[in-house]
């Protein structure tokens, strides 16, 4: 460890298209051995765990290496389990970010606490992560009370160390090794600035623990999810990081174009989904300014991520209190899978 001091109206949006980034991120190449034994070869699942906003999707990234899931500072931004798949010489780790534990009170957050379960129902190990710059509270008491019977490995990322407070970060510290109750398997970590040292640790220790096994996804292949689930969940990232009070909670986002063109531009015509007239009006902005903003940046990391030139297209609809509707968290949400 390190200690660091239904009322539907459409409202049409089209994007500008610019010329890609020169500097598109490609998975790291891998070397592979020839043939890799069951016996000496690692491989299985990992649920990464906690309760909402400690950064687990963050921490996901920056082990994978890539960015299978979308990141805001607003909490419950993941709704599904979402794959990275980190393939190694001697391993392939199989990580599940999961939504933050809570207790559920809509539809949505039902579906939510049902993907935790599944990802601890068929889990190698656990990754719990928490916010030590923070003590924890009933939530982390929560999270541990839930994993406690899960029979096997757990390791806690203290997330966020970047954040502790000198003065109290000591007393968090002991506090949250309390609440695990094995020091041996709780690091220092920050999704931010992860000391690459902290990172080899951590991957370190988990892979130990994960059971021989073969390589379940080619090595090139970071994640398993569809590149239309991808689009939507960046589209509703950037409405994540534009959108203030509660309009961002009840954004889903469903993609109902995407097609690769001959001249090798990927069109994607994508509706953003709210659940007030006036989430709506916030959502497009004076002279659609907002909406624009909000197009113009998901088409830049589109491209970013799938490596096309895209041209994107925006409606935005209502759907009053869809988060409380089953039939349409399965649509806007579960449909992603």
């Amino acid at each position: 460890m390190w200690p660091m001091t239904s009322k539907e109206h459409d409202a049409p949006h089209e994007s500008e298209r610019d010329d890609l980034p020169s500097d598109i991120e490609t998975q790291a190449d891998v070397d592979t051995p020839d043939a890799p034994t069951p016996d000496t070869h690692r491989s299985g699942y990992v649920a990464v765990v906690g309760k909402p906003n400690v950064g687990k999707s963050t921490l996901v990234n920056a082990l994978v290496g890539r960015k299978v899931a979308i990141t805001s500072p607003k909490p419950q931004t993941t709704r599904r389990r979402i794959l990275g798949i980190l393939t190694r010489p001697d391993a392939q780790a199989l990580f599940v970010d999961t939504p933050g534990i809570h207790v559920p009170k809509q539809a949505l957050n039902q579906y939510m606490m049902r993907e935790v379960e599944l990802a601890l129902s068929d889990c190698d190990a656990i990754l719990f992560v928490v916010d030590v710059s923070r003590p924890p509270d009933e939530d982390d008491r929560r999270v541990i009370e839930r994993i406690r019977p899960v029979a096997a490995p757990k390791f806690m990322a203290l997330n966020k160390a970047d954040l502790m407070d000198a003065a109290d970060g000591p007393d968090n510290v002991k506090q949250f090794l309390d609440l695990f109750g094995d020091e041996n398997n709780a690091i220092f970590t920050s999704g931010v600035k992860i000391r690459q040292e902290n990172l080899e640790e951590l991957l370190a220790k988990i892979i130990a623990a994960l059971p021989p096994g073969p390589q379940y996804f080619p090595p090139d292949q970071y994640t398993d999810q569809p590149e239309r689930a991808l689009a939507a969940e960046l589209i509703r990232e950037q409405a994540l990081r534009f959108l203030e009070q509660e309009v961002p909670h009840a954004v889903a986002v469903s993609i109902n174009e995407y097609t690769l063109r001959p001249n090798k531009t990927l069109y994607l015509a994508a509706t953003i989904y709210v659940e007030r007239e006036s989430h709506k009006g916030i959502l497009i902005g004076k002279s659609g300014q907002m909406l624009k903003r909000i197009g113009s940046e998901s088409r830049r990391e589109i491209e970013r991520e799938l490596g096309h030139k895209v041209f994107l297209e925006l409606w935005v609809k209502v759907r009053e209190h869809w988060r409380r509707d089953e039939r349409y968290v399965e649509r806007l949400v579960a449909a992603l899978e």
